[in-house]
């Protein structure tokens, strides 16, 4: 079901996603590994992920750089809760996954497991755990966020061996006004330094709405103020390219009107050393949905993947230092969307 069908789909989607975040204890890897096994995928080969024709479709140089191609288990989060994580891990390892994201370290009824047990089990798949999603603030005080449990967040990430710590929840802790963003800002500064204490990295990931205008000042975009309060040596941006598009598409106008366009790639150009990590994730343009898109597979939709990851990877010292991580809110199929996203992404090469 597409999440256009909601009627406030970037609300549903933060609190869903809060909803799996969390830790869990106990249990043993071999009881995860007991768990019942995920439906078979397409077959695959020995030289290449499945779906991937051996990395030989097309000619040139691949666009994704080699070991740099991750998904957001949050996409996967009913095949988590139902199977574990050891039976998807062992798919994505087929699909040629290399590395995965967290949206909470919790499997439902596949049982409990431990963060070492958890860290254990993507090695062991080949898979390198690279960031994780929580939430940035809560009105419990015992809520697992960062605002009110930041040490253990950081404990936790550490413990996983995670190089990247972040969250998906808008800097609107304060409001929308520019002094409510310079605040939101500095709660950010102090989380980086945390962060960068134990050697990660702080990071936010977009939705649409932070490409908009402050309520008190309509000409001053509120991601312009996230960038400019920041402190770039202690806070980094995930850009989730989809929603950025989605904010191309729903604030190039100020309030008044105004033309004020602007294109979501020219942000990472500029900076190319605060997006470490980028949500690959598609939609088919659609002028009568609000959101300009209808969100599909990676390779279904008309977001240019090969012109993007070119234009970043291209970049001088740039080839390797980002890490491209596949995304479905709301997938028909989960694992029929991961393999798929894969094999698309691994299928595109850049232009001789």
């Amino acid at each position: 079901m597409s999440r256009f069908s909601q009627p406030d789909p970037e609300l549903t989607h933060r609190l869903s996603r809060r909803g799996m975040l969390g830790v869990a204890a106990g249990a043993t890897a071999a009881a995860l590994l007991g768990a019942a096994a995920p439906a078979t995928a397409a077959t695959g080969n020995a030289t290449g992920p499945i779906g991937t024709a051996s990395g030989t479709k097309g000619r040139g140089r691949p666009v994704l750089p080699p070991g740099r191609l991750g998904i957001q288990l949050y996409s996967l989060r009913d095949k988590v809760s139902t199977l574990g994580f050891g039976p998807v891990f062992a798919e994505l390892e087929r699909y040629g996954y290399d590395e995965v994201e967290f949206a909470g370290y919790t499997q439902g009824s596949a049982g409990p497991i431990t963060l070492a047990q958890l860290k254990r089990l993507a090695r062991d798949h080949g898979l390198n755990p690279i960031g994780s999603h929580v939430g940035y603030y809560s009105n419990d005080p015992n809520a697992y966020t960062f605002a009110q449990n930041l040490s253990k967040v950081i404990d936790d990430a550490q413990a996983l061996g995670l190089k990247h710590i972040g969250t998906a929840s808008g800097p609107f802790r304060y409001g929308s006004t520019v002094d409510a963003w310079k605040r939101a800002a500095a709660d950010f500064n102090t989380y980086g330094a945390a962060a960068k204490a134990r050697g990660m990295k702080f990071y936010q990931h977009n939705h649409s709405e932070e490409f908009s205008f402050a309520t008190d000042n309509p000409k001053v975009r509120l991601y312009d103020i996230l960038l400019k309060e920041t402190d770039p040596d202690l806070v980094y941006l995930e850009m989730d390219i989809y929603w950025a598009y989605v904010g191309q598409f729903r604030f190039s106008k100020r309030p008044d009107g105004k033309p004020a366009p602007f294109e979501p790639l020219d942000y990472v150009l500029k900076r190319p050393d605060r997006y470490p990590l980028f949500h690959v994730k598609d939609g088919e343009s659609d002028p009568s949905n609000p959101y300009g898109y209808n969100m599909t597979d990676v390779g279904d939709g008309d977001i240019d993947y090969q012109r993007f990851i070119s234009a970043v990877t291209r970049l001088r010292g740039h080839r390797m230092a980002h890490h491209w991580q596949a995304e479905h809110d709301n997938p028909a199929e989960s694992f029929t969307f991961a393999r798929r996203s894969s094999a698309h992404l691994h299928s595109l090469r850049e232009k001789c």
